[in-house]
């Protein structure tokens, strides 16, 4: 009889959906979870590496990735087996802690690339402030980006709102169903789609307009050849179409999510098929992925520090392997070089000038010809004030070519 109650208590919660439906769901979970915790560890580790060098504003795409990485460490490996299992497997203290994890780790994304957007604004379109935007502003507001998103999540513990189970059933958020009989549950479904969705939507969407008309405006300033009041870098435009890809990506997550929340909170939950609640979380996980995906791929910063780490990580782990491939390069190198005329022989190639002067594999006072093979010298333009200046592309500091904002 004992054993039947414990069994009753551990399994609170069974699917409305079908099994089949909750094994796709967990295949899906199980592939989302390995391709985050290894997007998101990776990125960390990167960050870690290059810490030294860390601009203020990759604050922000640190602690996305903690938080991403959050959701993923405690709440796939509860997600996963219940849908495998077609019902909730844990308790119910089990179910108010992954709906705590949720909620927190949610809002804490969307906070953190709403302030993101924010000081992406800031550094384009008003320089002058931007400029002293430091590492301990960006520190602060990464505390207060927790802060708020911690407001949210305890309010159903304090009893403003409720947690419970989703109403496909095997697993846990707010309670849909409170608002129909609890006041403080509905102002808190109110305030939770207001501020933690359409005004942080309106930011985001605000700030990259604003964003987007600033680097036209500059673009054509320069093609005009007329110096803008607002210096805009190839590099500052290409962080702030990461983030707007970021963004759309996390929007694009969420969104089927908040639309089928306010549809079961402001009607009938019945009425919500549970389908479309498994649907719509199971593209809100997804969000995950979209941040380390976007930087590791297209931020040449963060892809030449993950490069020079594997490579130095697979010439430690295959010593023999990569011997033998400097070996053969060697060979290769020297079969090249020893050739029967070293001197006399003119090497071809269209848009290379071929000069004669002294070569260093002749006997001491011949001479040859040889071809420079020098590549074009890359230059960058400056434009300081009403004058711009030519400087070579090597002789800019580390920090400016690599320069996050």
């Amino acid at each position: 009889m004992c054993k039947m109650e414990n069994s009753s208590e551990t399994y609170l919660f069974m699917s409305k959906i079908s099994k089949g439906n909750d094994l796709l769901l967990g295949i899906i979970y199980t592939i989302f979870g390995v391709l985050s915790l290894m997007g998101n560890t990776t990125l960390l580790f990167v960050a870690y590496r290059k810490k030294s060098s860390l601009k203020p504003a990759e604050f922000f795409i640190i602690n996305l990735s903690i938080s991403d990485l959050g959701m993923t460490i405690f709440l796939f490996p509860f997600a996963i087996p219940s849908s495998f299992a077609h019902r909730w497997l844990f308790t119910e203290v089990m179910c108010m802690c992954y709906a705590f994890c949720g909620v927190l780790f949610g809002l804490c994304s969307l906070s953190n690339l709403t302030v993101l957007s924010c000081v992406c604004w800031l550094k384009v379109c008003c320089p002058n402030y931007g400029n002293k935007f430091s590492s301990s502003h960006a520190r602060l507001l990464v505390v207060g980006v927790w802060c708020y998103a911690a407001v949210f999540a305890v309010g159903p513990l304090s009893g403003w709102g409720q947690y419970g189970s989703e109403p496909y059933g095997t697993a846990c958020c707010i309670d849909w169903h409170a608002p129909s009989y609890s006041t403080p549950a509905m102002i808190y479904i109110i305030c939770l789609f207001f501020f933690c969705y359409i005004v942080p939507c309106t930011i985001i969407i605000l700030s990259y307009t604003l964003i987007l008309v600033t680097v036209r405006g500059a673009q054509h300033a320069v093609q005009q050849h007329v110096s803008p009041q607002n210096k805009i870098s190839n590099v500052q435009t290409l962080i702030v179409k990461l983030s707007v890809a970021v963004c759309i990506g996390f929007l694009m997550a969420w969104s089927p999510y908040a639309v089928v929340s306010m549809w079961a909170a402001f009607s009938d939950p019945d009425l919500v098929p549970p389908v479309a609640f498994a649907l719509a979380a199971m593209f809100a996980k997804s969000s995950t992925l979209y941040n380390p995906m976007v930087y590791l791929v297209f931020k040449p910063s963060f892809r030449k520090s993950l490069c020079r780490d594997a490579t130095k990580c697979k010439r430690t782990l295959c010593p023999c392997m990569c011997k033998t491939d400097s070996q053969r390069k060697g060979t290769a190198s020297l079969s090249n070089l020893n050739t029967k005329d070293k001197c006399n022989h003119t090497w071809v190639s269209n848009g290379l000038n071929e000069s004669q002067q002294t070569c260093r594999h002749c006997p001491e006072g011949q001479t040859g010809h040889y071809l420079d093979i020098t590549p074009p010298l890359r230059t960058a333009r400056i434009l300081i004030g009403s004058a711009h200046s030519e400087v070579a592309v090597s002789q800019l500091s580390n920090e400016i070519n690599s320069d996050f904002l």
